[in-house]
């Protein structure tokens, strides 16, 4: 319990990971440090997420709309003294991975890293002020900062952004580390590489038994264990050529690196500690990722966009709205991260154009159909057809044939389009066949038109003047009968 202002409050600490067993891995933040593994996991999810920059935005059919930033954002640019947005990420990465929780509060125009073994929240409720950790409405109170040697300092929730992508299934509010569900399987790789190193300083060789002839004293076997391992242990001393005495007979009663098939143990190991961090194993460079169909193209690309649109995304979109609490948004809008500029992402921004060019094309049908431009573009962005209007007109594809041939007025049958239709594929045909010759007038051809429905006027004034030729109509010919 913690007593601030004469009321108690419960506590919720955060771990670094205590679990001590065999003393092989003795915390998860020792993890990160001596196992290769972790280490690599961490970097490979360090390196992409600290990318990422925020800008601020606002929903429109429940989709994020144009990103833009504003003065506000500074301090996420510059968050101390030589630090930058990367830095930042890549602390609340590390934090996150190894303790399940980061704490980041801001001091004015600074902020500030909290060490997490070192953080405790409050917690309050309206309803069971005595039992606040069990009552129906328990909130988080406050942060409770506590270092070894120095005052415990109590922060308001608004002066800490909390960031824990894991939540601990056991406590609210609190975090988990991805490591702590594989703790053993860390601590069973450490021990394969200590396996490793012990069997290299042991001449490189399984484990021997020696044994002597029954009338050999125990001064001589000490003797000649003094000879032999001077000779043949170490790593320094292998493949050397072993002599025996008389009555020595030698065993091997250990299995070599082949016999243990000890690369894919420990790439089986390397695969499921992959798994628990949400990295594939192809993109850390594990033995397990580099074999077989796994380098395949698809099988690689499939790779990357389970890590990018699983792992990654769900990444940064938690910290974007852990720090909205100490970067207050302009209203109406939110923070959110601006992957644009990630080598990483550029695959997924060139299926986000093939998206769009397959809505533009979309909308620009469902316009030619009548639908209302506006309404379109809507109903595809929401993915919500409801919303669309139809303006009421229709394609000329669509009209009745009687209406096209009937112009302004009138109308014509059907019959009378397709003689039309007929007429004009004949002239077609004749002119084809009789290059350079005038078939029929240009009042004769309007009519025609008209009456496969192209509705021009014959006015005196628009038609054009007749070349040449000897005459206006299939009459008049050329003149010399030829």
């Amino acid at each position: 319990m913690f007593t601030f202002d004469g009321v108690q409050y419960p506590l919720l600490s955060t771990s670094m990971g205590s679990i001590d067993e065999e003393k092989i891995a003795h915390t998860a933040s020792a993890a990160h440090k001596t196992n290769g593994i972790i280490f690599a996991l961490v970097v490979a999810r360090l390196q992409v997420f600290s990318q990422a920059r925020f800008q601020w935005t606002r929903f429109e059919g429940g989709m994020p709309a144009r990103m833009f930033g504003t003065p506000e954002l500074r301090i996420l640019e510059r968050p101390w003294h030589g630090g930058t947005t990367g830095d930042l990420l890549a602390r609340m990465e590390i934090d996150a991975s190894l303790a399940g929780n980061c704490y980041i509060r801001r001091v004015r125009n600074r902020l500030h890293r909290l060490r997490p073994e070192w953080v405790a929240i409050l917690l309050g409720s309206g309803e069971d002020a005595d039992h606040p950790a069990e009552a129906g409405d328990v909130d988080v109170a406050g942060y409770v900062y506590m270092p070894p040697n120095s005052r415990p300092l109590v922060l308001l929730p608004e002066e800490v952004a909390h960031y824990a992508p894991i939540p601990d299934p056991d406590l609210n509010f609190l975090g988990m580390s991805w490591i702590t569900p594989v703790i053993r399987d860390v601590q069973a790789d450490s021990a394969q590489v200590e396996h490793k190193r012990r069997f290299l300083s042991n001449a490189a060789t399984p484990n021997m038994v020696v044994k002597f002839d029954p009338m050999t004293t125990l001064e001589q076997a000490r003797k000649f264990k003094e000879v032999f391992n001077e000779d043949h242990v170490g790593w320094h001393n292998a493949y050397r050529t072993l002599f025996l005495l008389g009555g020595a007979d030698l065993q091997v009663v250990g299995k070599d690196f082949q016999q243990l098939d000890f690369a894919a143990t420990q790439g089986k190991g390397e695969s499921r500690l992959a798994a628990a961090a949400g990295v594939p194993p192809s993109w850390v460079g594990f033995s397990e990722g580099l074999q077989g169909s796994s380098l395949n193209a698809g099988n690689f690309t499939a790779a990357r966009r389970r890590y990018a649109d699983g792992t990654l995304i769900h990444l940064w979109m938690n910290a974007a709205a852990s720090l909205e609490t100490i970067v207050p948004p302009p209203p109406g809008a939110y923070l959110w991260p601006d992957t644009r500029a990630v080598p990483f992402m550029r695959e997924d921004a060139k299926d986000a154009a093939e998206i769009q060019h397959t809505q533009a094309v979309a909308m620009r049908q469902l316009a030619e159909a009548g639908y209302d431009p506006t309404s379109a573009r809507d109903a595809i962005v929401a993915h919500d057809w409801t919303v669309m209007e139809h303006t009421g007109r229709l394609s000329v594809q669509l009209h009745p044939t009687d209406e096209l041939a009937g112009g302004g007025g009138g109308g014509v049958s059907g019959d009378a389009a397709a003689r039309a239709r007929e007429l004009t594929e004949m002239l077609q045909k004749i002119y084809v066949a009789t290059p350079g010759k005038t078939v029929i007038s240009q009042r004769e051809a309007r009519e025609i038109l008209n009456r496969a429905g192209a509705g021009l006027d014959l006015s005196a004034d628009e038609l054009l003047p007749v070349a040449a030729s000897g005459g206006g109509d299939a009459s008049s010919g050329d003149g010399d009968g030829s």
